[in-house]
């Protein structure tokens, strides 16, 4: 969802900006009154000497200014950047005369709040005010600390002075490894080592001037007018220029976000897709919050060079294949614009090449998220039924359950859920009553004969593993006389979890818990039909939010049960959505042990473009007859 502009930002500027807490430190009545009622003890602040401090004094050898809560007088620096619109408005300010210690940074911000600083760039300047550590998101966000200066003033000694050199990140500048690991604890207090891990020498440049030259881009341009690219275009790189997310032990290094501090009526901010180049040079201070980390707040953009690749098309089915496929059509509902159903029946007809079988997930109830008890998706599904007709595919049948209101997760009022979209021209679906919101599908039947209690059903709905999350549909269908067993899913987000550039290291993943409880009911269903039919024909699909080496996807493939498909691709090729810079896999197909001639497809479509009518790209499976 894209957030609303506050009034105070100009148009030229990012539509989200991150809230700042001004940190006031004040000495007055008020603190003393504040520190009575708390029963805590009232630090006064100290006033550094106005002789001989520097930038690289107050952002010290750690995360941690050793100045936190202290008074400062006259600390010298060039104005490099400002930053004008929204409710962090303020300067950075840079020493032109460096020490020689690579860990602390020569820069800092100087935050004026709402008021638009009066300074300018090449200002030669004296700061006095308040060091604090701010922390986008809040403290309890777990991301790490920007050091600056609050309730400033400054005096301009001279004008017009040259700013210092850009420090160009590169793949020898940025190491390969990512952060020092402290057993999940903070590494706040650890002396930075910029030589040896990324997020120290980001650190250490933390409001300095940085650039990239001729800079890959590897996260498509955002709604807020932000794109991710990497100093390191060749490390991970995706058969389509993206960095790929291949482990944890590997965050992809290079990446960073590239935001514009320039004017978008004097320069339109480019709308890039992953595999543009931004050719040229690409500068401005390294700039952090809370909406992908370490950035470049760019004062000099590069020339967008496009040189991405089309949008994939795959192959059709052959007659004797059975075509089955997941999509993700994000938050679907007779709300959304035309618009999306049409480019959503246009990729099912002309990318997809019509599958007999279409697993969705987010597929909303028939007003969105109006909150008014409303569960079905009969409208929902009749309309994008109805666009898929309309741009020359099959006459799509569908089965799903109501949800039981708001009980699902997702967006508030939405219902979401997942269905089957299924061509009656190819496939039957077996109708078996019983199924609802709330009771479990069973696998009965003998002499390698499975048959559902219910079809469509749901799996174990009351199981606390599926609370606030949507439950996993169950289809049983025909294809050329034979039953397949089909389940869509959409297991519990990654909400929670500790970014990766936290700064308790290595982060803590919260929310794999219960996805790893999701895989153990859906891999328990799985094994039920084996046991009826080792041979049965098998096929779990959809947005299991993980990745291919995470704990739930090892716990859904337990013992062989299942194969994971994405496994089978080449490794550049395995991803299916782009999160900050990282090309990686959250939707999965997988198929019971025995389906061995199996055709699978990731098709890239969306994740990777600016212009995107889901962030997930859909992924094809043809089964052999």
């Amino acid at each position: 969802m894209s957030a609303q502009t506050p009034p105070h930002i100009p148009p030229h500027a990012p539509t989200r900006t991150p809230r700042r807490r001004t940190l006031r430190r004040s000495a007055g009545l008020t603190a003393v009154i504040a520190a009575a009622l708390t029963g805590g003890l009232l630090a006064v602040p100290q006033s550094a000497s106005a002789a001989g401090t520097r930038i690289h004094d107050i952002q010290g050898t750690t995360r941690l200014s050793p100045f936190a809560g202290k008074q400062v007088a006259d600390v010298p620096g060039t104005v490099t950047a400002v930053r004008a619109f929204g409710s962090a408005r303020g300067f950075w300010v840079q020493d032109p005369r460096p020490d020689r210690d690579p860990a602390t940074s020569e820069a800092v911000f100087v935050l004026t709040g709402k008021q638009t600083p009066k300074a300018a760039v090449g200002d030669s300047v004296r700061v006095s005010g308040t060091v604090g550590e701010y922390y986008p998101g809040g403290e309890r966000a777990g991301l790490q600390s920007v050091t600056e200066i609050t309730d400033a003033a400054w005096t301009v000694v001279s004008s017009g002075n040259p700013l210092p050199a850009a420090f160009k990140l590169t793949p020898s500048s940025v190491p390969d490894r990512y952060a020092p690991s402290a057993g999940g604890k903070s590494i706040e207090n650890l002396p930075l080592r910029p030589n040896a891990y990324a997020l120290d020498r980001y650190e250490s440049l933390e409001g300095m001037r940085v650039s990239l030259t001729d800079a890959s881009v590897v996260g498509p341009t955002n709604t807020h007018h932000e794109l991710w690219a990497t100093a390191e275009p060749r490390h991970n790189r995706t058969v389509r220029g993206g960095a790929l997310y291949g482990s944890y032990r590997d965050p992809n290094s290079g990446r960073v976000k590239i935001t514009s501090l320039i004017p978008f009526d004097r320069r339109p901010f480019p709308v890039a897709d992953t595999g543009d180049l931004l050719t040229g040079t690409t500068a401005g201070p390294l700039d952090y919050d809370n909406f992908g980390g370490y950035g470049i707040a760019a004062t000099e953009l590069g020339t967008l060079t496009d040189r991405g690749p089309a949008r994939e098309t795959t192959r059709e089915q052959r007659a004797d294949e059975l075509a089955v496929a997941t999509y993700n059509v994000e938050n679907l509902s007779p709300r959304t614009p035309p618009a999306k159903f049409a480019r959503l029946a246009e990729a099912l007809v002309k990318n997809l090449a019509s599958p007999d079988i279409v697993a969705l997930e987010e597929v909303q109830d028939d007003n969105g998220t109006t909150d008014d008890g409303t569960v079905s998706a009969n409208a929902t599904l009749k309309q994008l039924t109805d666009a898929v007709k309309e741009a020359g595919g099959p006459s799509y049948a569908w089965r799903q359950i109501d949800p039981v209101n708001n009980q699902d997760g997702g967006q508030p009022g939405g219902n979401i859920r997942t269905a089957f979209l299924y061509n009656p021209a190819r496939v039957a679906f077996t109708d078996i009553a019983g199924g609802d919101a709330t009771t479990p599908v069973k696998v009965t039947g003998s002499h390698g004969r499975p048959r559902l209690t219910a079809s469509p059903g749901r799996i174990d709905p009351g199981n606390a593993a599926w609370a606030n999350s949507r439950k996993p549909l169950v289809g049983q269908f025909s294809f050329q006389g034979r039953p397949v067993f089909v389940v869509a899913n959409h297991f519990t987000s990654r909400g929670g979890d500790q970014g990766l550039d936290s700064r308790f290291q290595p982060p803590a993943r919260t929310s794999e818990t219960q996805r790893v409880q999701q895989a153990e009911a859906v891999h328990a269903f799985v094994e039920d039909v084996l046991t009826v039919d080792p041979k049965a024909d098998v096929v779990v699909a959809g947005d299991l939010n993980d990745y291919q080496f995470s704990p739930a996807l090892k716990a859904l493939t337990k013992d062989g049960v299942l194969t994971d498909l994405v496994d089978r691709l080449p490794r550049g090729e395995r991803y299916g959505y782009v999160y900050q810079g990282n090309s990686q896999v959250l939707d999965h197909m997988l198929t019971s042990r025995h389906l061995r001639r199996v055709d699978y497809d990731i098709v890239h479509i969306n994740a990777e473009y600016a212009d995107q009518s889901s962030d997930h790209d859909p992924q094809v499976l043809r089964l052999k007859r």
